[in-house]
């Protein structure tokens, strides 16, 4: 591996100064309202504003500045004073910006009206609420609701994705795709088979008791910086933190807390974790087998000489089945193709196992790093292996912990957003509505994106996101986006997405979640899940951007009432005016995870929805949890050859998903551009390259066809070999959209087989 002064890094730690510059430069550069210090006071506190970032959770006591780096940009992004109106559009046709960066598109500030796309004259022109809707209704009904698609960012809230999923089944389809088919879907599809939940096991608390934490493929600094705290306090307490990602990011090397006023003075700071190993992307199936093997030769070590076990044998033979297969599967896999496949040593593969062993009670977090590959849930079913092994799920202070990205992505999978039927409870929904839902299979955002591509796809509403610029084979899905007789697109700025449109197109403008959402009964609250599993309420009290913006629950009733027939169950006025009447309807729905919802709504630090496998009921085929043997030591979908390289694709600190603040990521030492390709310096000196030399990557994956993105910047970095990064969503048109998660479809972002174009 090269030296880190070879590279482009950053000195600092993760927060301290740097943080605070962070946040003050997206300040000015948004001009935001003097409200916004308020609402950052009331961030992720109890009665106050929850916030439009990551979903980590919020605490009952929370820290004075409940809020990080990236939530403070979020905020501030959301409650800027810049405003994009009807007479910028009448300035600019859709064509021209279209050639505009997605930054740049996002800096004309908060959409403020109601607008209908006009081909005639290529331009968004006003139009009023009422058209709106209508114009909509009137398109949804001409056509076979089996052919429209409704999209969920995982922004909105608990009563939006309710009604909105609602809607969709009394309309008469669950093509109800979200954020989670891009990012997390694998978590839904491998824990749900392995352990019998679709989610994580840990609650906040675990954090505080656990011996030992184990990374995989996760990025706090950047993509969920207030999880840093616990991360700290944990690492003071004597707890030890071993990371397998394939870069060395900052927040999980050393932190500095911005909120602690010695830190903020001195040269003291944080070392995070105990043991950072930079595995292959693609080796964690690899990596976490060599665990796996120096555990089962631990225990038989201590079982000989001490006849005491490693593992813990009675949990393994009451509560799960495979053990045995496992184990003959460790057993016949050799050091040398672990080590080979994870890019790793052996030496340092036991090192993190003899961590595990030594350790009470392990925590295991992960992201996308781990499952956004071709073999994403061997990869998942493998580390859930591994905790297994001690009976580390189902305890206190233990437990398995994806990090979700968008607030209430996993909130809209509780209440019913999803395409698969068998997830929601559909007879509920006939009883409560006197309707009969569908109940074929719905379209995720692959089925969805290979639907617009054939013709069977005729119309597209979007729940917020940005869809065209997330899903991969951009290029060829845009030129297919225009056949569609409909898009809809729901938003508070504009971006990419809003200017690839349908015959037909709307762009609605809604309020923020930070704004006051006042309806005919008074001011509204609204509710999301973190990644705990916890509920929380959110209010709202800045003015909105306009006066002319409507609520997502509001737009989402307005639709659905112009297209659905009447029927006296259903009650889209009654429920826009007071959003307690939409979480009576989720606590009939779900009553056991919801009961007494509009009581709980702003609990300290939320209210726990429960998870069965924490209390160690397996809802799985078996009734147990389930041991897997992996089908492959590799996650990524490919074989190695000359010349090509597993492109990871990566997130800026100045950025959130799609939604780029600005040019500074500044925890990789990378300032002005996003253009670049991160090498490691010798696989720059073997290509023939040089640093500061612009190239581009093209598409390497077998099918013959020619994707590229050009004009990157060679820039060395610490990188396993033969591993490469670049930015997200970037470089998106170099990813096939059959090139996924073979379980979940989930695209397979963080190991896409590409070529050096000089």
């Amino acid at each position: 591996m090269a030296d880190e002064e070879e590279t482009v890094h950053y000195d600092g730690a993760e927060g301290g100064w740097g943080s605070l510059r962070g946040i003050v430069e997206t300040a000015w550069r948004e001009r935001s309202t003097p409200a916004a210090l308020n609402t950052l006071r009331r961030q992720n506190k109890v009665k106050g504003f929850m916030c439009v970032s990551c979903a980590w959770t919020k605490p009952a006591h929370p820290h004075t500045f409940e809020f990080c780096e990236n939530g403070a940009k979020a905020t501030l992004w959301e409650l800027t004073t810049r405003r994009c109106t009807p007479d910028f559009f009448a300035k600019h046709t859709v064509t021209e910006l279209k050639t505009w960066k997605d930054h740049d598109l996002e800096q004309q500030g908060r959409l403020t009206h109601p607008m209908r796309f006009d081909h005639a004259s290529d331009t968004y022109v006003p139009c009023s609420w009422e058209e709106a809707f209508e114009g909509i209704g009137r398109e949804l009904k001409a056509i076979d609701p089996g052919s429209a698609v409704f999209y969920a960012s995982g922004r909105a809230s608990l009563e939006t994705s309710y009604l909105y999923a609602l809607f969709a089944r009394l309309y008469g389809h669950n093509n109800l795709p979200d954020s989670s088919n891009m990012c997390h879907e694998t978590t839904s599809v491998a824990l749900k088979k392995v352990i019998g939940s679709p989610v994580g096991t840990c609650v906040l608390n675990d954090f505080h008791l656990c011996d030992a934490m184990f990374f995989f493929g996760q990025n706090p600094g950047t993509n969920s910086p207030r999880l840093l705290h616990p991360l700290q306090e944990a690492v003071r307490r004597g707890v030890k933190i071993v990371t397998f990602n394939p870069i060395r990011e900052k927040g999980l090397e050393v932190f500095k807390n911005p909120q602690s006023p010695t830190e903020m003075l001195t040269p003291k700071e944080t070392k995070i974790s105990t043991l950072y190993l930079q595995v292959k992307s693609g080796g964690d199936i690899a990596a976490i087998m060599g665990m796996i093997k120096h555990v089962l030769a631990a225990e038989e070590k201590k079982w000989a000489e001490e006849k005491l076990h490693v593992l813990d044998v009675d949990f393994i033979k009451q509560h799960t089945i495979g053990f045995e297969e496992v184990k003959a599967k460790a057993d016949a896999t050799s050091w040398d193709e672990i080590e080979r496949e994870s890019g790793l040593a052996r030496a340092d593969i036991e090192a993190a196992a003899q961590i595990y062993i030594e350790a009470e009670r392990s925590i295991c977090l992960y992201g996308m790093g781990l499952t956004q590959h071709v073999h994403g849930f061997d990869s998942l079913a493998m580390l859930t292996n591994l905790w297994l092994l001690k009976g580390n799920i189902g305890r206190d202070g233990a437990g398995i912990s994806p990090v979700r990205g968008h607030s209430n992505v996993q909130g809209q999978r509780t209440v019913g957003i999803s395409e698969k039927p068998e997830l929601v409870p559909l007879d509920k929904y006939a009883e409560q509505f006197g309707f009969e839902p569908p109940r074929e299979e719905g379209m995720n955002t692959v089925k969805a994106c290979e639907g617009i591509l054939s013709g069977e796809v005729k119309a597209f509403v979007s729940l917020g996101g940005n869809f065209v610029r997330a899903i991969p084979e951009r290029e060829k899905m845009e030129a297919a986006w225009s056949n569609m007789r409909l898009t809809v697109q729901i938003a508070t700025k504009l971006n990419r997405s809003h200017l690839i449109n349908g015959e037909v197109a709307y762009l609605l403008p809604c309020l923020g979640r930070s704004e006051e959402d006042r309806q005919e009964s008074g001011a509204q609250a609204v509710t999301m899940e973190d990644s705990l599993s916890c509920i929380h309420g959110s209010l709202g009290k800045n003015k909105p951007a306009s006066k002319d913006l409507k609520s997502e629950v509001a737009i989402v009733a307005g639709i659905a009432k112009a297209t659905l027939p009447p029927n006296p169950k259903v009650d889209w006025d009654g429920w826009t005016a007071d959003y307690a009447k939409v979480r009576d309807l989720i606590e009939q729905t779900y009553p056991e995870q919801f009961h007494d919802f509009n009581d709980r709504v702003f609990t300290p630090g939320g209210f726990y929805r429960g998870n069965a496998a924490r209390e160690r009921v397996w809802k799985t085929e078996s009734g147990k949890a389930q041991f897997t043997v992996p089908k492959t030591m590799r996650s990524i979908g490919f074989a190695d050859k000359e010349g090509r390289y597993r492109l990871i694709t990566l997130r800026s600190n100045d950025q959130f998903n799609t939604t780029i603040y600005g040019y500074s990521d500044r925890l990789r030492g990378i300032e002005g551009t996003r253009d670049v390709v991160l090498m490691n310096p010798e696989d720059i000196a073997a290509a023939g390259l040089s640093k500061g030399q612009v190239i581009a990557l093209a598409s390497d994956a077998d099918d013959g066809v020619d994707r590229r993105v050009g004009g990157l910047t060679v820039t060395p970095f610490l990188l396993p070999r033969g591993c490469i990064g670049a930015y997200y969503p970037e470089m998106n048109p170099l990813i096939p959209l059959w090139y996924h998660d073979e379980e979940s479809k989930t695209p397979a972002a963080k190991g896409v087989p590409v070529r050096i174009v000089a």
